[in-house]
């Protein structure tokens, strides 16, 4: 069977985002450029610049893709968690496979911090963030968590942070974690009433 040249064009696309997926966790968001992007996809520099406006352009559409790719399998196991300390816990075993200096944690890392001077990335970035809030938050609200907004956001803020500390060195252990973030979702005490004698 005989590919067409939309096929040739979606495969060298394909192999571009995964190209620069690569790159950036092995080289860093800054020190990715055209040349090595076309000689790890196997495609003459022209065709970069043909499917994508610009090198940033084509590394911010990587990163969101893994992104987005990640956010969905842990939404996934969210899904099936019958309560909101089943669900912290869960999460925690999905991140168990990233250590900080893995390729997807050095991804995020790098992403993160090329948002700081690119304002279109930052604004994509932001919507990554809230679409993972808002998924967590609608599990925690589901279970009667209360503010659950500002739940998901610690939670959210708390796994950027374990990651970013992994690739420094051995922390707490995922058990520790996990009861730690559970104290979050765990529900109110009652007050004692204070009926006046």
């Amino acid at each position: 069977m005989s590919t067409t040249a939309a096929d040739r064009g979606r495969e060298a696309r394909r192999r571009l985002l995964a190209a620069a997926a690569e790159l950036i966790a092995e080289r860093g968001w800054a020190a990715v450029s055209t040349r090595m992007l076309a000689e790890r996809a196997g495609v003459a520099p022209g065709v970069v610049h043909y499917h994508f406006a610009s090198v940033q352009a084509l590394l911010t559409e990587a990163a969101l893709a893994v992104m987005h790719d990640l956010i969905e399998q842990a939404g996934a196991g969210l899904a099936h968690a019958r309560t909101p300390g089943e669900a912290l816990g869960l999460m925690m075993e999905f991140l168990a496979a990233y250590d900080g200096r893995d390729p997807t944690s050095l991804l995020f890392a790098e992403a993160y911090l090329a948002a700081g001077r690119d304002e279109d990335l930052r604004r994509s970035l932001g919507g990554v963030v809230a679409e993972f809030r808002r998924a967590l938050a609608g599990r925690l609200a589901e279970h009667r968590v209360p503010a659950p907004d500002a739940t998901a956001a610690v939670i959210a803020a708390a796994i950027d942070g374990i990651m970013l500390h992994r690739a420094l060195g051995p922390g707490p252990d995922a058990a520790d974690l996990t009861a730690v973030l559970r104290r979050l979702v765990a529900p109110a005490e009652p007050r004692p009433s204070t009926k006046e004698q």
